[in-house]
């Protein structure tokens, strides 16, 4: 039998969709594109906003419409908080909750002896399992593999369903994780990008460290490892130890995604986010004392409830004093179930997108500026694929892209940077040397 796959929202589900793919090819299933026809069509689905609750709800009906006679199988984030409201959806024929994935084969044998829809959905909460002792298959991307490492948030952030969709927070045993980290290394993964829910609260429960895990697979070097990159981070992990552990390794890329949500310290508080501005500012600081032109980025949410226009205004020179290297903007969406839905002064759509468009311009203007001081200088460059104009793409180590006219991918190259063949987009590396 054929199925085919597709995923929506964060890199935790991208790497539980890879092992899926891996237990169903492990069962006999022919892995096919999601456009194509298959017996067994899967949507991991996102519920981290009511746009990826739309976006779910849209694929199950595109899957069924694409696979009329298919086995429509709905997984992840949003069955886990919206169970009830998907067992009446003719679009999907088995529910998965997040702690139920790993019997996804088992499941499907059951569904097929029936034909009765099921629903495989439990208290993520009450259970505590968490789908990561099946590896990922190897990334359809050799270049970069997604490495999870942790599951589950504590945080309870007041705008966010999370922790009821994924449980609360579970560290990944280190052995684990470095026995599948050295397998996707030997088949030619040049980068591991550490993920997790909440990968700041690796080793909360068992006092684990993630700069000893950092180590040891830094140690893979040797086995071919490029590249270690995280996924997230909370400013309260950077310290001056943990930066400096980070920068004795040959394989720390120094792009740090440090969420943010908001440059107010009122609208932090009512987002129930654990530290201030200063220190969010703080923390920047320190990578900037221990690393050259480090990437940081961030998220930040619009429209809050009662964000004021000073408060707004507070966000704005906020972000523009710290000079990220981009800004990943979204306005408030509301969560039916969390603290923030309760909350009185509720700001209009269009004040909401107004705010989030005027930071999404901020980020233009500080992800080209992040840009262009590279040019002149050299830098390292990890390929990954060939472009339709003929030009190999890739990464650097702090997450800018870059074109090269030479190269294979997975190949690692360094080179100076000069503007590329559209001038004011594009950047090139010239004078190629290549390393192994």
């Amino acid at each position: 039998m054929k199925a085919s796959f597709h995923t929506l929202g964060c890199k935790v589900n991208a790497y539980e969709t890879d092992a899926m793919e891996r237990l169903l090819k492990e069962a006999g299933y022919e892995i096919v594109p999601f456009t194509e026809k298959a017996d067994v069509v899967v949507i991991n689905t996102c519920t981290v906003t009511n746009t990826a609750d739309a976006k779910s709800r849209q694929m199950l009906g595109k899957a069924r419409a694409l696979n009329p006679g298919a086995v429509i199988v709905a997984a992840g984030c949003f069955v886990q908080t919206g169970a009830e409201k998907l067992k009446n959806n003719e679009n999907c024929d088995l529910l998965i909750g997040n702690d139920r994935k790993q019997d996804l084969p088992e499941l499907l044998e059951g569904f097929f002896k029936t034909r009765e829809k099921a629903c495989a959905v439990e208290d993520i909460g009450e259970t505590g399992r968490s789908f990561t002792e099946t590896p990922a298959g190897l990334p359809s991307v050799r270049t970069r593999g997604y490495l999870k490492i942790q599951d589950g948030c504590d945080e309870f952030c007041s705008y966010c369903l999370i922790p009821y969709a994924r449980g609360r927070s579970r560290t990944r045993d280190e052995e684990k994780i470095l026995h599948e980290a050295s397998d996707m290394v030997k088949k030619g993964v040049r980068e591991l990008v550490l993920t997790g829910i909440h990968v700041s609260s690796y080793g909360k429960e068992n006092g684990k460290k993630l700069s000893d895990l950092c180590r040891a697979l830094d140690r893979l070097s040797g086995e071919g490892l490029k590249r270690i990159r995280f996924s997230s981070l909370e400013p309260r992990l950077i310290t001056k130890d943990f930066l400096s552990a980070m920068k004795e390794l040959s394989t720390f890329c120094p792009h740090f995604h440090l969420s943010l949500q908001s440059g107010s310290d009122g609208v932090l508080k009512r987002m129930n986010r654990k530290y201030t501005t200063a220190e969010y500012e703080e923390a920047c600081a320190l990578i900037r004392e221990q690393f050259c032109h480090p990437a940081i980025t961030t998220d930040v949410i619009t429209g809050f409830p009662g964000e004021t226009e000073e408060e707004f205004a507070e966000t704005k020179v906020f972000l523009a004093r710290l000079s990220l290297a981009k800004l990943h903007v979204f306005p408030f969406s509301e969560r039916k179930g969390t603290r923030a839905a309760g909350m009185e002064g509720k700001l209009p759509e269009a004040v909401k997108k107004k705010r989030a468009k005027d930071l999404i311009a901020l980020s233009e203007i500080c992800e080209k500026e992040f840009a262009l001081w590279y040019l002149g200088k050299e830098t390292e460059v990890l390929l990954e694929t060939k472009e339709k104009s003929g030009f190999m793409t890739g990464l650097n180590r702090e997450y800018v892209r870059f074109l090269c006219e030479e190269g294979m991918p997975n190949e690692v190259v360094t080179g100076t940077v000069i503007l590329g063949p559209n001038k004011g987009s594009d950047l090139m590396v010239a004078n190629l040397q290549k390393r192994e």
